[in-house]
């Protein structure tokens, strides 16, 4: 059996509301909920389970999620309507716009625990030939 990647913890400040933004915001559904954990399934199999921990034990990490271009304009729009502070660069440079890399569309926004979320629709380095 070849390796995969089955899920990922998720630190969150509330479990619901960050399950619930992530869900809400790319057309997912939350799953299951089990102890201290709220899961999202995603397409591939993989769930994101997220787990409530006080705010001053979260390290904020980074997520990144290759969409495709239809799943990634309406995320964009609902990020535009809800608001939500974006950039088209990691370092937060470049606000309120999207990013052409690799010939697609990318996207760099912060969730409710402080987790820096990026949306891509082109692998890094393109696609393979």
């Amino acid at each position: 059996m070849p390796v995969e990647l089955n899920h990922l913890i998720i630190h969150a400040r509330d479990n619901r509301e960050s399950a619930e933004f992530f869900a809400n915001l790319l057309g997912l559904d939350i799953t299951a909920e089990w102890g201290p954990f709220i899961a999202v399934d995603l397409n591939n199999g993989v769930t994101l389970d997220f787990a409530t921990l006080p705010a001053d034990e979260i390290t904020p990490q980074h997520y990144a999620f290759l969409v495709s271009e239809e799943e990634f304009d309406t995320a964009y729009t609902r990020i535009r309507q809800r608001g939500i502070e974006h950039y088209a660069d990691p370092h937060r440079k470049r606000p309120g716009t999207t990013n052409r890399n690799d010939g697609g569309h990318g996207v760099y926004f912060v969730d409710p625990a402080g987790h820096l979320l990026e949306l891509i629709t082109v692998p890094y380095g393109g696609w393979p030939s």
